[in-house]
């Protein structure tokens, strides 16, 4: 039995591995190769064992797979006790979660229990040495997050107990190519879950479609307050669908009710990549930026030359947003 290897919780729906667990792979594998180890994949479920090749091919070369009738929906304490009993016996040194509703349930009642430090919401993690009152540590996970709302950026560390431990905010980790000829394990785990366990049932459960997919999006028309209220929002949604969009907003603007939670960028919405990013009347706070500064081209559309969106943006437009997005909506349907 390897010890000492990197570990990354993969959620799924049943036959589908959730985004944010593949881009943490891609990580994974990265930090695993730097410390010489391996990089093992956990797959928690029923009948789910399909998904592991899918694991293999993003980067894992072992799936360690837990089948069990109980597992077939996600519950926090029998997930928690096969989690932490998989880590007292195998004694990972690094077990990544993503900054998910479940995986934000599931890694601080681990962390709790091995006694163990929790960085939460990291936006990138890397290997590196750290130094504390003499001691040098090498082959550390440098934990990295915005801390006082963005306004600095922390770097964290656990250099003395193991595993280490972090959840990752979705997107931030690019998704990686998978790759059909790779070969891994998949080694089954036994499952033992006690009656205590299973006190909360699953009596119904309902799902909602997304209707918004900021992540996959080639092309964001995004909106601040500069944009006025929620009606000024209706021009964003036509240029979006002329450029085969989705429409985007800064906090503020959700806040204020101009468009629905689901549309926010940032260190506390969504973070993109997308081809074009278009902001229309945000100002480019540190947080906001902090969830679209990776975007392929920035238009940015304010009345304020010192605006902060600028000093990222590759084309800046001084002017009122209602006039110029009437322009440049107007001048694209007279192409078509």
């Amino acid at each position: 039995m390897n010890t000492d290897n990197v570990w990354v919780f993969a959620e799924h729906d049943g036959d589908r591995i959730e985004e944010c667990s593949l881009e943490l792979l891609g990580r994974g594998r990265v930090l695993a190769d730097r410390l010489g180890v391996g990089l093992e994949a956990l797959l928690l479920g029923h009948e789910a064992r399909q998904s592991a090749q899918t694991l293999i091919e993003f980067g894992a070369d072992t799936v360690l797979w837990a089948d069990h009738e109980s597992l077939a929906d996600y519950r926090t304490l029998p997930y928690a006790r096969i989690l932490i009993d998989l880590v007292r016996e195998r004694r990972p040194q690094i077990l990544l979660f993503g900054a998910t509703p479940t995986g934000r349930d599931l890694a601080p009642r681990i962390a709790s229990a091995l006694c163990v430090g929790l960085t939460a919401d990291c936006t990138d993690l890397i290997i590196g040495s750290h130094e504390e009152k003499g001691t040098r540590y090498d082959n550390l996970l440098l934990q990295i997050r915005p801390a006082f709302g963005g306004n600095i950026i922390a770097t964290i560390v656990n250099p003395e107990t193991r595993p280490q431990m972090a959840t990752v905010r979705e997107g931030v980790m690019p998704l990686g190519t998978p790759d059909p000829r790779r070969v891994g394990t998949v080694e089954a785990v036994a499952v033992s879950i006690p009656p205590e366990d299973l006190v909360v049932e699953m009596l119904r459960k309902e799902t909602k479609p997304r209707t918004v997919n900021l992540k996959g999006a080639p092309v964001i028309v995004a909106g601040g307050m500069g944009v006025g209220s929620r009606e000024g929002f209706a021009a964003l949604f036509e240029l979006a669908h002329l450029l085969g969009g989705e429409v985007g907003a800064s906090r503020a603007a959700v806040d204020a009710g101009f468009v629905d939670r689901p549309h926010q960028v940032g260190q506390t919405g969504t973070t993109v990549r997308p081809k074009l990013y278009v902001a229309c009347g945000i100002s480019g706070s540190i947080q906001h930026r902090a969830g679209m500064d990776a975007s392929g081209r920035i238009v940015a559309i304010n009345t304020d030359p010192g605006a902060p969106i600028f000093d990222i943006a590759h084309y800046a437009i001084v002017g009122d947003v209602r006039d110029v997005l009437t322009k440049i909506t107007k001048a694209l349907r007279s192409r078509m």
